[in-house]
């Protein structure tokens, strides 16, 4: 059930998208008396289509091949490779007929919805969720480190008092942005009562790929109450109860839950000493680590003592803050980008594609997840259709910028060319995302 609810998001969310996308190019053309012959959702390859119907001399439908969508729009050359049209005289209602001018706001038009989009959901969950972080400069115990965070050379209780010699207020916001997370930040931590600079290596976004962000560092939590005791696991057979606080491991007294956890993990099958306190009374108590290194608790979030903040904003305040984040996508795309051409980052590390986005809105509905991910997606595809390889919208707007500067456009024959090649990278690229998600998958 998990799978198709997952699967079930990932077709809402692209579907919308692209149907918006598309919108964009059918509107603009539309405007300028633009003959739209095809509107489709999902690709009809070899004329297979799911369903259609026609209204006002334009086919509506959905095809097959789920890799996008399509508005086929009389006389361009576009991916459906159809050039018998163009063999005929310019009629006055066709794209080739139309200014330069014209036809590139056409070609800009699905990009532009794409990023009103974006920043209205952003927007609107800015307005409607606020904005809840954790204020770094009030993390007395510091943070601890994950898999990344070890690499790189942070040790648990180091408190993080500078990122680039700026002082990070709020802990997600300027702590797991892509600033840091890319590697090159210097972050100046406190350690053991001195100042010491940590340099994040360049290469560091490949750790981030593979482990995800939360191995790079969270909070350092204290020991908190004990909220309920898995059946027929260690803590049951040993006899914890909820309401306990642990507070020693083996007669080592433990102070924050990373201390438990490592120390769990180290005496995985073997047996452990527990002790605790229960209604202001030390108990001891004996038993076997499972063989993850666990014993079956579960801690109260309301009890771990995070400073945590919350803003809201109004209606009108939301709208900079959602547009940051939304703008904020396409910078992080430009500086992923920019680190796989310099080499720091992999290609095979950074992108991910349909069974990736597919894992990112998980097995269960959250609509606040959902959402964010709609507008991130969607300012995404913005950011990928403005990139100028034929067959995408940017590679359209760099022929008809040449057009616009030398005054004459590009002979029919060489758009065909140009398409075709654009037509096998993007093929090309998504064989590559296609199997790179399978082979994560299967890692």
């Amino acid at each position: 059930m998990g799978v198709l609810v997952m699967i079930g998001q990932v077709l809402l969310g692209l579907s919308l998208l692209i149907v918006l996308h598309e919108l964009g190019h059918f509107l603009a053309a539309r405007a300028f008396g633009i003959k739209v012959e095809k509107f489709y959702l999902f690709f009809d390859a070899w004329g297979v289509k799911l369903f259609k119907f026609n209204y006002k001399g334009c086919e509506y439908g959905i095809g097959w091949l789920l890799l996008g969508g399509y508005v086929k729009i009389a006389g361009m050359v576009d991916e459906s490779m159809d050039t018998e049209q163009l063999k005929q005289d310019p009629q006055p209602w066709e794209f080739r007929s139309k200014p330069a001018w014209q036809r590139l706001i056409v070609m800009l038009g699905g990009i532009i919805v794409n990023v009103i989009v974006g920043v209205f959901v952003f927007w609107m969950l800015t307005f409607h969720y606020g904005v809840t972080d954790i204020d770094n400069t009030k993390l007395v115990d510091g943070v601890v480190p994950g898999i990344v965070g070890k690499a790189v050379g942070i040790e648990p209780g180091d408190r993080i008092l500078k990122v680039n010699g700026q002082v990070p207020q709020h802990f997600a916001q300027d702590l797991l942005n892509t600033d840091v997370l890319f590697g090159g930040a210097t972050l100046t931590v406190e350690r053991n009562g001195q100042s010491i600079d940590l340099m994040m290596p360049a290469d560091m976004g490949n750790m981030v790929a593979e482990h995800k962000a939360n191995e790079f560092i969270q909070p350092r939590r204290r020991i908190a109450r004990i909220d309920e005791v898995v059946a027929d696991l260690p803590a049951a057979k040993m006899g914890i109860l909820a309401g306990d606080s642990i507070v020693s491991l083996n007669n080592k007294p433990v102070l924050f839950q990373d201390e438990v956890t490592n120390t769990l993990t180290a005496q995985a099958n073997k047996p452990v000493q527990v002790g605790v306190i229960r209604d202001g009374q030390s108990v001891e108590l004996s038993g076997k680590v499972s063989a993850e290194g666990t014993i079956g608790v579960l801690y109260s979030v309301a009890g771990s003592s995070l400073p945590i903040v919350r803003y809201d904003y109004g209606f009108w305040e939301a709208l900079p803050l959602g547009s940051q984040k939304a703008f904020g996508v396409i910078t992080d795309n430009i500086k992923g980008f920019g680190k796989i051409f310099r080499g720091d980052l992999k290609a095979d590390k950074a992108l991910s594609g349909p069974v990736g986005i597919a894992t990112m809105f998980g097995t269960e509905v959250d609509w606040a997840r959902f959402w964010s991910l709609v507008g991130l997606i969607s300012m995404a595809l913005a950011f990928m259709n403005l990139l100028p390889i034929p067959a995408l919208d940017g590679g359209h707007v760099v022929f008809l910028l040449v057009e616009m500067i030398q005054g004459k456009p590009l002979s029919d024959a060489f758009l065909e060319k140009a398409q075709m090649v654009g037509f096998f990278i993007l093929v090309a690229l998504m064989i590559f995302v296609f199997g790179n998600d399978i082979f994560k998958l299967t890692q």
